[in-house]
């Protein structure tokens, strides 16, 4: 999952960066309202980190005109304002969570994790497809009551195709949304992370559609029955 976080303070923003890639997300980090909104503007992130006390643009102004625009991504404000009205004004702002600083941060990761299920229109915590399952809190894959842990590249590669199982992600869209920006990409890094999943979960559980990229097969009606 492709994660902005905009935050002006320092110590704050590179402690939560660490714990977020630790987490298995790809994190790019900006540090002002101005240049983060140029950012929304260029790229496709599945959800946004935001603090509003920001230099050259207040982080409540960008997001009213986030959402003014039609731009739907997922924002949680991570503020040092903890009034009630200024809670209130977030959300009412177009915010779908509200959290004050100090935090821990594995509340922040709780948070995040929560809003990905209402993203998909999911309450389940658990991600899969009738056959494998993923559980985002632990990044273990259970396949057939068998668990296996997984290394933080491949539960992000899973985690982005079970997300909507039958749907194709081609190399680049993989890429785009495991790897934040000043990442090295090695070639072939996506065949490699998928060769591993196939050796741990079975040749099945990723299929290869020629030409388009890779998918996790949809459950089928018995596999439904069935769980």
């Amino acid at each position: 999952m492709r994660v902005l976080l905009v935050e002006d303070d320092p110590m704050l923003g590179a402690a939560v960066c660490q714990a977020l890639r630790d987490a298995a997300y790809a994190v790019d980090w900006l540090q002002d309202g101005r240049t983060a909104s140029s950012a929304l503007t260029r790229h496709d992130f599945e959800m946004v980190l935001l603090d509003l006390g920001l230099p050259h643009r207040d982080g409540l102004d960008l997001l009213r005109s986030l959402r003014v625009s039609g731009d739907s991504t997922p924002v949680i404000v991570v503020t040092a304002r903890d009034a009630l009205e200024q809670r209130i004004e977030g959300l009412d702002a177009g915010a779908d969570d509200y959290i004050v600083k100090p935090f821990a941060v594995i509340e922040l990761l709780a948070r995040m994790r929560a809003l990905s299920r209402r993203r998909v229109g999911s309450g389940v915590p658990l991600l899969g497809n009738g056959v494998l399952t993923l559980d985002p809190a632990s990044k273990v894959a259970t396949v057939e009551g068998n668990e296996h842990a997984l290394s933080a590249r491949e539960f992000a590669l899973l985690r982005e195709l079970l997300v909507r199982p039958g749907t194709v992600l081609s190399r680049a869209e993989l890429e785009e949304r495991i790897y934040g920006w000043g990442e090295e990409i090695e070639s072939n890094v996506v065949e490699y992370i998928i060769h591993s999943l196939r050796r741990k979960l079975g040749a099945d559980c990723i299929r290869n559609v020629r030409g388009l990229g890779w998918m996790v097969p949809k459950a089928t009606a018995q596999e439904d029955a069935g769980a």
